[in-house]
């Protein structure tokens, strides 16, 4: 059977490289699409594939370019018996990398293309493929299948070797002003009835710049507090704004005391829906009332549905 070719963008993402990075490495190296149908862009072949791929382990493991290139384009054989396997890697110079990709689960393509750009500390590859993902599968969707996988990746590997910080600042900022730029694209009508906060010293925010960006996509206004939020002044927030539900996000244990959604529950405004989120939160240490959403797709789901419910008994 005969492999799919591919387009520019669908080699860029597997690679984990921007599109223009493709075309430097056609023009410049000769490293470009194979297949050609008359009336049609060229496309990459599994060979095509498999030699840029040796091109990208190269280049990032400190190779010049032009060297990187030399090495690709005499790799024997790079897909022996249509199987779109990589030369063996005793044929290919030694670089400065050697700590191992970012590990990212069971999730795709696009997921390990962008841990391999993220080790590059690429910020145009890392955007570009997050950009793709949002356009063609919704915020939800992204933050599930391809931007958990490699954030919690980079975590693993800075607990186990304690470096990669520049690597999960740099894909923090980037993931950050993604979810920030989809925010805007969908910006919600109507009251904010979802207020959206940190945990007292709590800093993780990315998971709730998710749900923020997830909610302006489906239409629901909010308002967000952000990071290291103190009880008394969310409750002064509560107080003020009257939210119908209110998103309380932990990412540790260490953070997640069970008083701060107490101290909700008693508010004189009182929310009709108050969510305990994220993993810090043990559910048996959780007051009566507050309920702990499984995933994005539920806080969601549990936030649209309470601020209907609000909007509904206003009406009548």
């Amino acid at each position: 059977m005969v492999d799919e070719a591919l387009s520019a963008g669908a080699v860029a993402r597997r690679l984990g490289v921007a599109v223009t990075t493709l075309r430097t490495w056609h023009q410049r190296y000769g490293l470009g699409p194979s297949e050609h149908i008359p009336g049609h862009h060229r496309r990459y072949t599994q060979s095509d594939l498999a030699r840029l791929e040796i091109m990208r382990r190269l280049t990032a493991e400190g190779v010049s370019p032009a060297e990187a290139a030399r090495w690709a384009r005499q790799a024997p054989d790079p897909t022996p018996n249509g199987t779109g396997t990589v030369a063996p890697a005793r044929i290919l110079p030694t670089g400065r990398d050697g700590g191992g990709p970012i590990p990212v689960g069971r999730a795709g393509p696009a997921a390990r293309g962008l841990a391999r750009a993220a080790m590059r500390l690429d910020a145009a590859a890392i955007s570009e493929t997050i950009a793709h993902a949002l356009a063609a599968s919704g915020v939800v969707a992204t933050w599930e299948g391809l931007l958990r996988p490699v954030l919690a990746g980079i975590g693993e590997r800075h607990a186990a070797t304690a470096g990669l910080i520049e690597v999960e600042h740099l894909m923090s900022r980037c993931v950050s002003e993604a979810l920030a730029a989809a925010s805007r694209a969908n910006v919600p009508t109507g009251p904010a009835r979802i207020l959206l906060s940190c945990a007292d010293e709590e800093q993780h925010t990315l998971p709730l710049e998710a749900l923020a960006a997830a909610l302006a996509e489906a239409g629901v206004s909010y308002r967000m507090l952000g990071a290291r939020v103190p009880v008394a002044a969310l409750v002064e927030a509560v107080n003020r704004t009257g939210p119908a539900a209110v998103v309380l996000w932990s990412h540790t244990r260490a953070t997640a005391d069970p008083t701060q959604l107490s101290a909700l529950l008693a508010a004189p405004r009182r929310p009709l829906l108050v969510l305990a989120a994220g993993p810090g939160w043990r559910a048996d240490t959780l007051p009566a009332g507050v309920v702990r959403p499984v995933d994005l797709a539920e806080a969601v789901s549990l936030s649209a549905a309470v601020r209907d419910s609000l909007d509904q008994s206003r009406r009548d």
